[in-house]
């Protein structure tokens, strides 16, 4: 379980540091993705073989419909993937942008989403095991991590200038496309709940020191500063070696 445990924490680090210097929007999700699955890996390796399940259905809901959202994104911006050039697309893409940051806040495990009620719950269970101060402090930097390309991707875009891509979609009024997304962006809503009374038999009460119980928190607030701060950095050319570091996988296809 240690062997295992060691995996999976560096499995959530890398798959989020390299999600930070990544433009390409199908491989940032594909990264996330590879971050949950550590993060499963790693209640698994403590033990909580239900909550690993439990946090497997609930990101399989948000996760599906941040694929859904960024496959109506390329389509829409004129099949393009690079993030760079979008910016701005909250203005033509209103309801795919409320349903994929719904989506990217539940990742987060925003409180009250369907991502929150599985993975504050390993969180919390994992700050009762005895592992040590370092596996704790991996645990919540991984946890910042994904704050921090869910806001970047976000922020390039929605928010940030305006890309050079596509600047009109229609995509919004093909019910096809949007219906799935609709009905996708209540699961991630409701499921966390319905899912948790359905898996355990009783409620989960986990007593902590106030300090740990406010750690997540503490740690997402300090990515997201973090996260404001790079978004100059990333396109610096002083950055070239870790990004061309990052962007190859830190070497391990080769």
């Amino acid at each position: 379980s240690a062997l295992l445990l060691f995996i999976s924490i560096m499995t959530m680090f890398m798959s989020g540091v390299v999600a930070i210097f990544e433009y390409d929007l199908k491989k940032i999700i594909a990264l996330s993705t590879l971050s949950q699955l550590g993060m499963m890996m790693f209640s698994i390796s403590l033990g909580l073989y239900e909550l690993a399940f439990f946090h497997l259905l609930t990101h399989a809901l948000f996760k599906a419909l941040l694929f859904l959202c960024a496959g109506i994104l390329i389509h829409g911006a004129g099949n393009t993937q690079d993030i760079r050039s979008f910016g701005g697309l909250s203005l033509n893409f209103p309801l795919v942008t409320v349903c994929m940051n719904l989506a990217n806040l539940s990742l987060c495990g925003v409180p009250f989403l369907a991502g929150f009620y599985s993975k504050d719950l390993i969180v919390e269970l994992a700050c009762q095991y005895s592992w040590g101060i370092f596996v704790l402090l991996m645990m919540f930097i991984c946890l910042s991590l994904t704050v921090l390309y869910s806001v970047r991707l976000t922020y390039l875009s929605f928010v940030g200038p305006y890309g050079g891509g596509t600047s009109i979609s229609v995509c919004e009024s093909d019910y096809s496309l949007v219906g799935p997304v609709v009905i996708l962006s209540f699961t991630s809503l409701v499921s966390g709940p319905i899912l948790s009374w359905l898996n355990f038999p009783a409620p989960v009460l986990i007593f902590l020191p106030v300090f740990l119980k406010w750690g997540a928190l503490f740690f997402v607030g300090v990515s997201l500063l973090v996260m404001l701060s790079l978004q100059g950095l990333t396109y610096s050319y002083k950055w070239g070696a870790v990004k061309k570091f990052s962007g190859l996988m830190w070497f391990l296809p080769w």
